[in-house]
């Protein structure tokens, strides 16, 4: 069984329970962890809220060292983290290769910005002053992660927050918690009690951490539903939150593009784990003009996709994460179905696959904007595809959502891609590279897909706060003291 790692030493949970984690691919279960409960995280938050009081206070220039040596550990054991990645969570292992150095990219990027961004000195207002502004760290954060990309939205809420100055509680997935385990050793270089994890539920132990009077921030990753719960529940604290929630993300593409490249690109977009992504393509608006000829070509990629063993080499696609989720996934596939939509290709449990959750990439059309299937996220291999007749079209139902995480488009036409860019809301906007993500710029969503934003510089700060220091180095009465003096008011100031 494996233990939580609490104040810097492994722990089991205080009423001793635990629950299994089983292998998405076989079904088999693979190890346990503890079930934190409201016991835990005072444990936990205590640890990290001792331990701030000395990390607050680390130099940068130490910090980024630290930063970049967990950054080298982290690539150093990359293989066996990754495969601890693809047997608890299903993902192709060359994909979890790719989050691993991903994310030690990120701690490499956070801890240079821990160096050179400390605050800003602004132009003082009067002679023999000076004004700086301090970016401090709030405290204690919780970093509540989902299972999709277990150690990359980890990272993108653990670098930056350490970066900061703060003291963190994680809590991963009940579904994929083995592989942020496997790093509670190398993040103890940051401090005992700096990094804690917490494994469980969460009802069990996600709620008391999110309500805890000694927690100052909240950043989670998750559902638009789990996110409003989180938001009630800190709202009668007024605790600081960076929620991303989820999207339904448009795909465009126009009829002046290579359509074999932007049929690849869509697929995959929409495909890529599974479709179990915040930014996947849900939504593919075609150019009626060519859109029986992408259709084609989008099939027959999707058909060429292969499924199984994700530790396997010559895998595309793994399985869903849970039974549920697939059930989850045909329910709304015959939904669509129900109300027209045609299934033309997928659609079903692979016949050849008798173990694990795995589900074939299903390509629906004669779908309509206002099917449940266009209106709410499916995080799962469903693509639909639908015509519309020219870019005005396509931008008015790309941007018919209370979603606006991302979104794409497929043009060489600069004014198509500019008038898309304008028009939907989305807090990424990609044209002609699907799903790209860079350290360097924000990530976060518009309207129901989040509060704050993830990455750049707006990353960091999502986990400070500003303080405002006035200094004046000449002691001397101020004439706009007391008492006023009348006399010295102009007239037409005085009115």
């Amino acid at each position: 069984m494996q233990k939580m790692w609490i104040d810097g030493r492994w722990t089991g949970s205080v009423s001793k329970k635990t629950f299994p984690i089983d292998n998405p691919a076989t079904e088999e279960i693979i190890d346990e962890v503890p079930r934190a409960n409201a016991k835990d995280a005072d444990l936990a938050v205590e640890s990290a809220a001792q331990a701030f009081r000395e990390w607050r206070g680390v130099p940068g220039i130490e910090r980024a060292a630290l930063m970049h040596e967990f950054a080298t550990r982290l690539r150093a054991k990359g293989k066996a983290v990754a495969r601890q990645l693809t047997l608890e969570g299903g993902k192709p292992l060359i994909e979890n290769l790719d989050e691993v150095e991903w994310c030690a990219a990120c701690f490499d990027y956070y801890g240079e910005l821990s160096r050179d961004q400390g605050g800003k000195v602004p132009s003082p207002v009067f002679r023999h002053q000076v004004n700086f502004v301090r970016k401090e760290p709030y405290g204690v954060v919780v970093a509540i992660v989902p299972w999709n990309y277990p150690l990359l939205l980890l990272t993108w809420k653990l670098a930056p927050a350490l970066a900061a100055g703060n003291a963190v509680v994680i809590k991963p997935s009940n579904e994929t918690p083995l592989s942020t385990l496997m790093l509670a050793e190398d993040l103890a270089i940051f401090g005992k009690g700096v990094v804690n994890i917490l494994t469980g539920f969460g009802t069990e132990v996600g709620d008391p951490l999110v309500v805890h009077p000694d927690v100052a921030l909240v950043a989670f990753t998750g559902s638009i539903a789990t996110g409003k719960a989180i938001a009630a529940a800190a709202a009668p604290h007024l605790k600081k939150l960076n929620l991303e929630l989820g999207g339904n993300d448009p795909f465009i593409v126009c009829d002046d593009v290579d359509l074999d490249v932007a049929a690849r690109g869509a697929v995959w977009a929409a495909f890529l784990n599974m479709g179990q992504v915040c930014t996947s393509g849900e939504r593919f608006y075609i150019f009626e003009s060519v859109f029986d000829e992408f259709v084609r070509k989008f099939v027959a990629h999707a058909k060429k996709l292969r499924l199984g063993n994700p530790l396997g080499p010559d895998i595309d696609c793994g399985p869903l994460i849970r039974e549920a989720h697939r059930r989850q996934i045909e329910a709304k596939i015959e939904e669509a179905v129900s109300q027209g939509a045609r299934v033309l290709c997928g659609g079903r449990r692979p016949p050849l696959l008798k173990k694990g959750y795995f589900f074939e990439p299903t390509v629906l059309v004669g779908v309509t904007q206002k099917m449940s299937i266009m209106r709410s996220e499916t995080f799962g291999p469903i693509a639909p595809l639908v015509p519309v007749k020219g870019i005005e079209e396509a931008v008015r139902c790309a941007d018919d959502s209370e979603y606006g995480l991302g979104a794409n488009i497929y043009t060489n036409n600069l004014e198509h891609a500019m008038y898309a860019m304008e028009n939907i809301h989305a807090g990424t906007f990609w044209i002609n590279d699907p799903l790209t993500d860079n350290d360097a710029a924000p990530f976060g969503g518009m309207r129901k897909s989040g509060i704050g934003r993830e990455l750049g510089i707006e990353g960091l700060d999502a986990f400070r706060e500003p303080k405002h220091v006035h200094l004046d180095y000449k002691i001397e009465a101020k004439s706009y003291w007391y008492p006023y003096r009348w006399s010295t008011v102009k007239k037409d100031e005085a009115r």
